[in-house]
């Protein structure tokens, strides 16, 4: 796993590893089963073993990591229950989050306008990890701009499970240009200053991961535990979230 230097600047050593490790197991570079130690992580961040073995504990709480007592800490399998329930309380969050930012009207336009014009950019180099990182940039935003900044911060938490899958979902440049629309299309109604219209699409790009999801255990049994039996590997086509 290649890591970037620590900012001493940057807040808590401890902090600044979850969100590393965090990152490096949402994009794979860290996968399901792989074990970490505790010492060869401190060496390649120039830390101590003590933020890191705090790091571990934090992502033991999300559910991305498993410390094995007297055994060393593992990456943990995706789990399907979790990212459904992790998907189901986004929804709830975010949709109330849209209805507000689109009260707002048209001072979000500029700025989430951007925000897709690099979303666009990513997927056409195909660069997965940007175009994830933009994704997130713009729940953000529309976070940041209904004053819900720290709601954004409780799901973070939840959704952990649920990055794996997106990032997994997203690695052509055909889906990511499904996302890009599906974003823009909230963008227009938040823009429009219309809430029902706003949290409809929210809904219903939200629930784009439960068309991928039993298609993605399915095809990447050893990444998840407990793959619920029956499953239909064939779902929707991915659409534009026009509702």
């Amino acid at each position: 796993m290649t890591v970037a230097p620590l900012d001493p600047t940057g807040g808590p050593m401890a902090a600044q590893v979850v969100r590393a490790l965090r990152q490096a197991i949402v994009t794979m570079r860290l996968q399901p089963g792989e074990m970490l130690s505790e010492q060869e992580i401190a060496g390649r961040f120039g830390v101590s073993r003590s933020p890191v073995r705090e790091a571990f504990i934090k992502l033991g709480e999300v559910g991305l990591v498993r410390v094995l007592p007297q055994r060393g800490t593992r990456v943990a399998p995706i789990s399907y229950a979790a990212v459904e329930d992790a998907r189901f309380v986004r929804e709830a969050v975010e949709t109330a989050i849209v209805r507000e930012a689109a009260r707002r009207g048209g001072a979000l336009r500029r700025v989430l306008a951007d925000n897709l014009n690099r979303q666009r950019r990513a997927a056409a180099d195909r660069d997965g990890e940007a175009f994830f990182a933009l994704d997130e940039e713009f729940h953000r935003l529309l976070a940041a701009a209904a004053g819900r900044g720290s709601a954004f911060k409780v799901i973070e938490d939840v959704k952990a499970q649920m990055d794996r899958v997106r990032y997994l979902a997203t690695p052509g440049a055909t889906s990511m240009d499904v996302l890009v629309r599906q974003h823009a299309a909230i963008a227009e109604a938040v823009a429009d200053a219309d809430p029902d219209r706003a949290a409809a699409r929210m809904r219903a790009h939200l629930s784009e991961i439960l068309q991928s999801l039993p298609a993605l255990a399915l095809r990447h049994p050893d990444l998840f535990e407990a793959v619920p039996a029956g499953l239909d590997p064939t779902g929707p086509p991915l659409e534009a979230a026009t509702p």
